[in-house]
């Protein structure tokens, strides 16, 4: 095999860098090196490169959204083997320690959040995993790379979220945020239990994608109706039974308190590039729970199985296939959010070079 591979690096003053990097090697027992197959650019990204992820460190391989295949292993691995097609946890986890124990895997104190972050992402030919036992899945034999792509981190963070809102039967559940988060909370929602979908955005061709999927009941644009008005007519005037914020923007995060009826559950799985404020003395009386935080991705093999029974399905957030070698020009289309852009499969190359 080749000693080098092509790969996209950020730096601190905010420029990506396509560049040639060294493949890398295993470093520790637990280690697992994947050929990326797919990967995907996620707004998290995005955040690294404007310099709004405070532990993010300059110059690391971006990217920890992939799906590929295993050529290498360390002694430790035990559950999985070369060749096995994975699907990647955008979290690495000890599986061991006091929060890993408790599902609360986004605070390991050995791992967290660390590829494309802290360490060396997918967003190249090849990536080394840590605790490979516990951040890859393997694949079902029916789901294909492209099924499986967002399982350990969209699809994970959908589900986080409608987890947080502890649906019961027939449960009114708003989203605000119809984005690639959004959208597959209320999926999953739906897959919960949930009775009635409320998918909230400013961007007409997001909702169109909501209703046509099947995954709303009903779509509503704050920018151009009330919104509090309208779920209140929909829930006996009560509010949403539980809100699930996807949107991250200062109006969102007031809008979500604001359409939850008393009693109700926020579930926040937003990522914010400043501070928010709770106006307590509004809130008084409405008795809220707000649930918060990066997404504890320990269900990927659940939702891998969900994804195989056909119970989900995430291929249509797919908007663009482009091979690695472009990836600079599929950063500025994911940032524009240009004709209307999801989620871009990054692929291996189209051409040579």
């Amino acid at each position: 095999m080749k000693n080098t591979m092509k790969a996209l690096i950020w730096h601190k003053d905010g420029n990506i860098e396509f560049t040639q990097k060294q493949i890398p090697k295993i470093q520790h027992p637990k280690d697992a090196i994947v050929k990326v197959t797919i990967s995907s650019i996620c707004t998290s990204d995005l955040h690294i490169i404007r310099n709004a992820v405070p532990h993010a460190i300059p110059e690391t391989v971006l990217g920890h959204e992939f799906v590929g295949e295993i050529i290498e292993t360390g002694a430790e691995i035990k559950n999985l083997k070369i060749g096995d097609r994975v699907s990647a946890n955008c979290e690495t986890f000890c599986g061991e320690c006091f929060f890993c124990k408790r599902g609360y895997i986004n605070n390991c104190t050995q791992g967290g959040w660390k590829l494309g972050c802290t360490i060396d992402g997918c967003q190249a030919e090849y990536v080394r995993v840590p605790y490979a036992n516990t951040g890859l899945t393997k694949i079902p034999e029916n789901v294909s790379y492209e099924n499986a792509l967002f399982a350990g981190d969209i699809l994970s963070s959908g589900y986080f979220g409608a987890l947080m809102c502890e649906i019961k039967p027939d449960d009114t559940i708003a989203v605000i945020g119809a984005g690639p988060v959004g959208l597959c909370a209320m999926q999953c929602a739906k897959l919960l239990g949930a009775g009635k979908i409320i998918a909230i955005d400013i961007d007409e061709s997001r909702l169109k994608i909501a209703k046509q999927n099947k995954l709303a009941d009903i779509i509503i644009n704050p920018e151009k109706q009330n919104c509090e008005k309208i779920i209140k007519e929909y829930t006996e005037n009560r509010g949403a039974d539980g809100v699930i914020e996807a949107a991250g923007t200062d109006s969102s995060f007031q809008l979500a308190w604001q359409i939850a009826r008393p009693n109700a559950v926020v579930g926040i799985v937003a990522m914010y590039e400043k501070p928010q404020t709770l106006p307590l003395p509004s809130m008084y009386g409405k008795n809220l729970t707000f649930k918060t935080g990066g997404v504890d991705a320990v269900h990927c093999k659940e939702l891998l199985q969900f994804i195989s029974e056909g119970k989900l399905n995430t291929d249509f957030l797919i908007s663009a296939k482009i091979p690695l070698n472009n990836i600079i020009d599929a950063y500025k289309k994911f940032a524009r959010k240009q004709d209307g852009m999801l989620k871009i499969a990054i692929t291996p190359y189209l051409n040579k070079e």
